[in-house]
């Protein structure tokens, strides 16, 4: 731990709310780059002005003093012409509550969620925008400038000028309150970082993510040109049409490229000569262990999708097992097709057997399989990840519990997915790009999943897979898939058909069930089947009954010559 410290202590202020908002909308409060995003909703924004017309604390700021150079700099939704010039002030702690000050108080930054907060002048409350503001509704800019606010009681909010001494007051209260700061000099970016770590390790702490960037920030200056975690999350879906990885897993993922134990220690990352293990990418710079640690991202996403089948992040079973196969292709970049296949084979022995093979942790599970990846080692590698499985008893999941967050469902989806479902509209089957274009930000596959019948039937059966839909398109709604299922179109023939109706589990037999209102007949038929496609996807996939050998190549076949003849 360094000695240093700041040179002298920082020095305590206030600022009226109305001079503290001027001087983040003249672009002289601004944000470092190693700051975590905004994240309040409109709750946490009506709360704060709650509390500052109640007379409450809201906390003091931690600002940091420094020259800075002009740029043009974005706070919540403003963007924002700064000027050069010193004693501009930085926010190290405060992030949420002078953004949402600054943008709910502006005229653009207020037109935006979460920051679209009006003042119910009658009910003495704040409230999200209205659909159709009434007179005694006024939006918080306008209650903040005094011009404005006259203005407004002899327009659109005359019907509503009884209300007018109560907007004085509010408006009143708004532009005094007064906003306790303490104020740091220092140039030092790294004790700045070191106070913002300790500061977020106290009550609420930040995600692993979010520490590790503000350790590593690097310097203001050319922030915007450089990768970071969620810039690297960002451009993989991009890439992919896999979903945005949360900024932990891919954490995770740069770290295991860099060294088996993906849950180490972060804060000496990048200094070799206090690392506990030896590196395995020795003298590396951050910048090039991002560009690195997001191709070999992007290449373990590709084969899963590609490969193993699962073509979404929210089909995933185990994020764990995205941190495992990062490091492999890290380390094999292009693996032989038998180690592929062995991979494949891996990735589904696992799905299917949980944690608890590894002591029922996922922590431990990430642990356990990096450290079986062994650079230079390609053949040992697979071979190690594959006998780690050796315990696991062959199973298939029960599909009389399908939850769309849990492992099981994501398995029964991946099954699902391998029948290349097909529109009864177009007999065309549905892609990743179909199924991105839904599901794009979401952790899991609900919006592309729905009900056969949403009631009447039993809470047993409601959890059935046999009641589930799987559309995975945004274009052709479930009520709609439904009434195309249920009636064969003139202009379709009976093999196509036949084939429409297999890529959802379902046959002649099962939807004449569904259309005469035969309900537990037809949960029984498509279950059967529901659970005989399982059965075949899994056996495909895991390949339990087949030899775990290594590819031919990987043989030394002059040793095996070598053999006297009647040798084991």
């Amino acid at each position: 731990m360094s000695l240093d410290g700041l040179g002298t202590q920082p020095s305590a202020t206030t600022y009226e709310l109305e001079d503290l908002v001027g001087q983040a909308w003249g672009g002289r409060v601004r944000v470092p780059h190693f700051q975590r995003d905004f994240r309040w909703g409109t709750q946490d924004v009506i709360r704060l002005f709650d509390s500052i017309i109640k007379g409450y604390p809201i906390g003091s700021l931690l600002l940091w003093v420094r020259h800075s150079s002009a740029d043009v700099i974005t706070l919540g939704s403003l963007a924002i012409s700064a000027p050069e010039g010193e004693n501009i002030l930085w926010v190290v702690d405060g992030q949420q509550r002078i953004t949402s000050l600054a943008n709910a108080l502006h005229k653009v930054g207020n037109e935006h969620a979460p920051f679209s907060i009006y003042y119910d002048l009658a009910t003495r409350e704040f409230i999200n925008r209205p659909k159709t503001p009434e007179a005694q509704q006024i939006p918080l800019p306008i209650l903040f400038d005094l011009d404005e606010l006259l203005n407004w009681f002899s327009g659109p909010g005359q019907p509503a000028s009884e209300f007018f001494p109560e907007a004085r007051r509010v408006a009143k209260i708004l532009r005094q309150y007064k906003v306790p700061a303490y104020l740091v000099r220092q140039n030092d970016e790294k004790i700045l970082t070191d106070i913002f770590d300790r500061m977020n390790n106290y009550g609420k702490r930040l995600s692993r993510a979010e520490i590790f960037s503000a350790l590593f920030a690097g310097p203001e200056e050319g922030a915007a040109d450089r990768l970071s975690i969620p810039r690297i999350a960002e451009r993989v879906a991009a890439r992919t049409g896999f979903g945005t990885i949360d900024d932990n897993t891919v954490l995770h993922t740069i770290l295991a490229r860099r060294g088996p134990d993906p849950m180490r220690d972060i804060r000496s990352e990048f200094d070799d000569s206090s690392r506990r293990s030896a590196p395995e990418f020795p003298g590396e710079s951050q910048d090039t262990a991002y560009a690195e640690g997001e191709a070999a991202l992007v290449r373990a996403v590709t084969f899963l999708q590609e490969v193993v089948g699962v073509p979404h992040l929210s089909l995933l079973t185990y994020k764990a097992l995205l941190v495992v196969m990062t490091r492999f292709f890290a380390h094999f970049p292009e693996p032989n097709l038998r180690n592929l296949q062995l991979l494949r084979r891996f990735y589904w022995r696992v799905a299917v057997s949980g944690p608890t093979v590894f002591k029922g942790s996922f922590t431990q599970m990430s642990r356990v399989l990096c450290a079986l990846v062994i650079p230079g080692n390609e053949e040992g590698s697979v071979s190690g990840l594959i006998r780690s499985m050796d315990e696991a008893t062959p199973v298939i999941p029960n599909a009389e519990r399908f939850r769309t967050n849990e492992a099981v469902g994501k398995i029964i989806l991946c099954s699902w997915w391998a029948l290349r479902p097909r529109s009864p509209i177009t007999g065309t089957s549905y892609d990743t790009r179909d199924l991105t274009g839904l599901l794009s930000e979401q952790s899991t596959a609900a919006l592309a999943v729905h009900r056969f019948y949403p009631r009447g039937i039993s809470s047993r059966q409601q959890l059935w897979a046999a009641n589930r839909l799987f559309v995975p398109s945004e274009d052709e709604s479930a009520d709609l898939l439904l009434e195309s299922l249920s009636q064969q179109p003139l202009d379709v023939d009976d093999r196509t058909w036949d084939a429409i109706l297999a890529s959802y589990c379902l046959d002649r037999v099962s939807v004449e069930h569904f259309n005469r209102g035969r309900r537990e007949e037809f949960l029984l038929a498509r279950q059967s089947e529901v659970t005989v496609n399982l059965q075949s996807f899994l056996s495909r996939m895991a390949e339990w009954e087949y030899e775990d050998t290594p590819a031919l190549d990987s043989l030394d076949l002059d040793e095996l010559e070598d053999v006297p003849n009647g040798s084991e």
